[in-house]
């Protein structure tokens, strides 16, 4: 029997490179003593594709040029049988370049193109089975905006908030400034396209806004300006499942240092190295138990609405005086693929791993189930008649 070979696939053009990383040298060491053969995937941040075991070593990441310079060039092909593999391009004319028929892919990226369905669409193309959201529920993950409207067209209550891009605020900034106070200071500026809190800043008056809105676009050509909730409790919990039978976690409430939970609160305490997991939380989050089980089902109608599929993290700001709740933003691939919200929940790491790996194989089933293409000849000579009849009817 063939190995069953485990792309672990992480890193990327992202703000979010280094915790991609993280996430995904997590979960190998999770699956070690599994019955996959784990194949690392590296993208690098700029864009070159390396694969070797040395990949897997969180250490090496110190000196990243180092790292290159030790891991194998490697990209995805077919091979003679039409299967899809990831091919090795060792240079030189003795190098033997090993391939690996690929039975899944384990999507460890965070932000950028691996989360916004950019990368999906490539393992589309190659017809691999993956972990996590397709192309379609990825991409409205990662637009708030696209997020947010759906949200509100399905009636999930989302904060009140303007949007605009670099070009707009280059061309109308008074009048957008006017608009955003409308909103009432403090409000919330933030990107549009990314996660980890990353750009995101809460602002009290003119000054503070306009410097937020400018450090923003430096990561984002869109930005959101939302009314911030106050007094702000955030929870969030995630989801696991299809878009058609999926349940939720137990909720978590992070505990942060700032008004806004941000990147240095999730990454950036002691045992950073665990990524998400080192972050400051209480699980459960210590809320009304009818407050908790309105979230899990919202997170779950959520997750539905998009099309999402694996795991998933939802967020929620909640004003803690009125329980009002609010849609924030769902992370398609959370880090530390939210493992500790599903220990809690009853499910080990290990456990999710397989879970996530089962629902991408089904879903990858069922789509090979259907048709794919449509038996007809549009190039035989009676159509292409046709065709050149319809250039000479112009």
């Amino acid at each position: 029997m063939s190995e069953k070979n485990l792309i672990v696939a992480f890193g990327g053009i992202s703000p979010e490179h280094e915790v991609s990383v993280l996430t995904a040298i997590q979960a190998a060491s999770v699956l070690k003593d599994s019955d996959y053969n784990l194949v690392p995937l590296y993208i690098t941040k700029s864009g070159k594709w390396f694969t070797g075991n040395t990949l897997l070593d969180l250490d090496k990441y110190q000196d990243l040029k180092k790292l290159e310079n030790s891991a194998i060039p490697c990209n995805f092909t077919f091979n003679d049988t039409g299967e899809a593999v990831l091919k090795e391009n060792k240079s030189g004319l003795f190098k033997k370049n090993r391939e690996f028929i690929i039975q899944c892919v384990l999507t460890a990226f965070h932000g950028a193109g691996g989360e916004n369905g950019a990368i999906q669409g490539v393992f589309e193309t190659f017809n691999i089975p993956y972990t996590g959201s397709g192309v379609k529920a990825s991409a409205i993950g990662m637009d708030k905006i696209a997020a947010k409207n759906l949200c509100c067209d399905a009636d999930i209550p989302v904060v009140e908030g303007i949007t605009f891009n670099e070009q707009r605020w280059i061309n109308e900034s008074n009048s957008l400034v006017e608009q955003a106070e409308k909103l009432n200071y403090p409000v919330v500026v933030k990107p549009v396209s990314l996660g980890s809190s990353i750009g995101v800043s809460i602002v009290k008056n003119q000054k503070e806004l306009k410097t937020a809105i400018e450090t923003a676009f430096r990561y984002d050509d869109n930005l959101l300006v939302e009314k911030a909730i106050s007094p702000l409790i955030e929870i969030n919990c995630s989801v696991l499942g299809s878009a058609d039978n999926c349940r939720a976690s137990v909720c978590e409430r992070p505990v942060g240092r700032d008004e806004l939970l941000s990147f240095r609160d999730k990454y950036q305490n002691e045992g950073s190295g665990k990524g998400m997991a080192s972050a400051d939380r209480i699980i459960p989050a210590d809320i009304k138990p009818e407050l908790a089980d309105k979230i899990q089902k919202t997170a779950c109608s959520v997750f539905s609405l998009f099309g999402c599929s694996g795991v998933a993290r939802l967020d929620f700001l909640v004003n803690s005086e009125t329980e009002q709740i609010y849609f924030n933003e769902i992370n398609t691939i959370p880090g530390s693929f939210s493992f500790y919200l599903w220990k809690e929940s009853g499910l080990d790491f290990k456990s999710l791993l397989a879970e996530m790996i089962e629902i991408a194989t089904e879903e990858h089933r069922k789509k090979n189930g259907r048709i794919q293409s449509y038996e007809t000849n549009l190039l035989n000579e009676k159509a292409v008649k046709g065709i050149k009849g319809l250039k000479g009817s112009k």
